[in-house]
């Protein structure tokens, strides 16, 4: 296995990456009351001295009311939220790391499993998580507004604390894909809209507010994703020109890598080519992409939620791609959520010592 593409440094504006792995962003629920603790520092930390090129922290919220459904997942606002932040970039960076956090808004979501509830309810374009099932209250221009300006704020913090990047979490369904989603935005002003392009006018404003108060050296991610947790099949993009109308003007508003969300990731984006999201991204926008999905292990990762164990499996289709030039970075979520050491496995070849992954690997900070 020649892995020599893989282990090739990578620098755009603020990035200055050892190699193209990157850990994708994981939701783990251990920053009681939104506070990011001394465990987590030491869990990316690990990642850093394992020689991950960039670490993605898992999903970090703005300060908006309702931003999140859980207590336990981190805020990326507050004194003492953003103090644990600072322990964490400062050890990553004692480490020989890179990191930039996940900036997020979950939108209208269901109700966490252990009863506990926001102080006002859910927002998003409209009241609905998916067609048929409302949970929530449709934003006024004004949270619009506000919901942009934390972003920003959030972004500014980033980068004050020293973060190399900062990636804002456009996928999965939460708060800027419930924009972009003809079946969660149904709105009549100007942040609705009958195409795909009308209905991203929020995120591209998102975009904006983020460039303008981080300036334009620091590097910006989107991540994005045609696929959504009520329709894992759903696109959407449904041809190259709407996806090329959608993603470029998310360039022009400041994005400098787009983060192609997959569930799989050497699955044909459009008949006729076997380029994936990444690849046809890279190709319409001609900015940096990362490839995600299944990467490193034999089963995919809502799977993984379900119980379903994964075994380590072949790189060798990722390389062929990456050495084709498909997508500039790998995002490899679970396999080094499991193993801190996965990139110096792969390094060195050592695959014989590569590990799975388990459920259970989610209920502990390893």
């Amino acid at each position: 296995m020649d892995t020599t593409t893989l282990f090739k440094p990578f620098q755009l504006k603020s990035l200055n990456l050892k190699n193209r792995i990157v850990m994708a962003p994981m939701t783990r629920s251990f920053s009681p009351n939104g506070v990011p603790t001394p465990d987590v520092a030491r869990y990316y930390a690990k990642r850093a001295a394992g020689e991950v090129g960039l670490i993605l922290s898992e999903g970090t919220v703005i300060d908006r009311p309702s931003s999140s459904a859980d207590p336990n997942i981190p805020h990326f606002y507050g004194e003492q939220s953003l103090a644990g932040w600072q322990r964490v970039i400062d050890q990553v960076h004692a480490a020989g790391g890179s990191m930039g956090p996940q900036i997020w808004h979950q939108g209208i979501i269901e109700n966490h499993h252990s009863g506990w509830l926001p102080a006002t309810p859910f927002e998003g374009p409209s009241e609905l998580n998916r067609p048929g099932f409302a949970n929530g209250r449709a934003m006024t221009e004004a949270d619009i507004h506000d919901t942009i300006r934390a972003f920003g704020r959030a972004a500014a913090d980033a980068k004050r604390l020293g973060f190399d990047c900062v990636e804002l979490h456009g996928a999965h369904g939460y708060l800027i894909d419930q924009f972009f989603w003809e079946g969660t935005n149904n709105r009549t002003d100007g942040y609705g809209g009958k195409t795909l392009a009308e209905r991203s006018r929020f995120a591209i404003e998102v975009i904006k507010e983020v460039r303008r108060q981080v300036g334009d050296d620091f590097t910006i991610i989107l991540r994005l994703s045609q696929w959504k947790p009520a329709d894992y099949t759903g696109k959407l993009a449904k041809t190259p020109q709407e996806m090329e109308a959608w993603l470029q003007p998310l360039a022009d508003a400041g994005v400098d890598i787009f983060h192609c969300s997959q569930r799989r990731f050497w699955e044909p984006e459009f008949e006729g080519a076997d380029l994936n999201f990444a690849g046809w991204a890279k190709k319409l926008t001609g900015k940096a992409t990362i490839t995600v999905g299944s990467i490193g292990l034999s089963g995919e990762f809502l799977a993984a939620f379900r119980g379903e164990s994964s075994v380590p499996s072949s790189l060798d289709e990722l390389l062929r791609r990456l050495d084709r030039g498909d997508f500039d970075l790998v995002g490899v979520g679970r396999a080094i959520l499991a193993d801190p050491n996965w990139v110096l496995k792969i390094k060195l070849n050592r695959t014989e010592e590569l590990v799975g992954f388990a459920k259970e690997a989610l209920a502990e900070l390893v």
